[in-house]
């Protein structure tokens, strides 16, 4: 890989994180996007992964004290075996059906987030609820690699603080982002030629997360959340072209 786009990579693996840490979603979302214009899915998802994993647990070190650890033993329940079957689907996907499936994902996530909402009316913040969430959410994780929008909606009715929403979010999708790893792992999927990249932007995910999370009260989210909103519009646009002119590659 070319040193420009590793920079670009690392670039937006820092302000991903910071983002996530300023808002509590969404950077995840807006760093996937910008590696599958790089990575076929079967590889940037699980890649993705690992670098979410250490911005997730970097987020859930600084709000340790916040973390409802009850809420996460319960969303991690299923993990493994629901990331296990996200990933089978995954792995027998056509390239450009994974790439399309997820650019529509970003844009409906941005554009119509309320469409994505799996949270019943009028259901509260019971943490056993989170086994069955976990259970989706990790076989969704493998498939389409970014749920935040999915299961955001159930953290703000647990009565917790905002950095407690934060926190606790962050903790669920570490735990979901490791089950995946796992799982594209047991399914032969090898980390190792992409062990450069993978520390680098690790490294810069972790501090734009410590960077984030000591701006939490101080910065604007009205500003951070319409940067978000059109970063991941565009990047998802392109995403969707890039699948179809796979697709008429593939099929000349």
């Amino acid at each position: 890989m070319d040193p420009v786009t590793v920079a670009l990579l690392c670039a937006v693996a820092f302000a991903s994180a910071m983002l996530s840490a300023v808002v509590g979603l969404a950077g995840g979302t807006v760093l996937l996007a910008v590696m599958l214009l790089f990575f076929e899915p079967a590889a940037a998802i699980p890649l993705h992964g690992v670098i979410q994993l250490v911005s997730n647990g970097a987020r859930t070190v600084v709000q340790r004290r916040h973390v409802a650890w009850s809420v996460v033993g319960w969303y991690s329940l299923f993990l493994l075996p629901s990331a296990l079957a996200g990933a089978r689907v995954a792995l027998a996907m056509p390239p450009a059906l994974g790439t399309t499936l997820i650019g529509v994902f970003v844009l409906v996530a941005t554009l119509r987030p309320g469409w994505l909402r799996i949270r019943p009316a009028g259901a509260g913040g019971e943490p056993r609820r989170f086994a069955l969430l976990g259970g989706v959410g990790g076989f969704l994780g493998s498939l389409i690699g970014a749920v935040g929008p999915l299961v955001a909606p159930f953290f703000p009715h647990l009565g917790l603080s905002r950095r407690g929403v934060v926190g606790t979010a962050a903790a669920c999708q570490g735990a979901g982002h490791l089950a995946k790893i796992a799982a594209f792992g047991w399914m032969g999927l090898s980390y190792r030629e992409h062990l450069g990249l993978l520390m680098a932007m690790s490294v810069l995910v972790a501090a734009g997360a410590m960077a984030g999370s000591r701006l939490l009260d101080r910065l604007d989210e009205v500003f951070f959340t319409r940067l978000y909103r059109t970063v991941l519009v565009l990047v998802a646009l392109r995403l969707v072209s890039s699948a179809a002119w796979m697709h008429d590659v593939a099929a000349d």
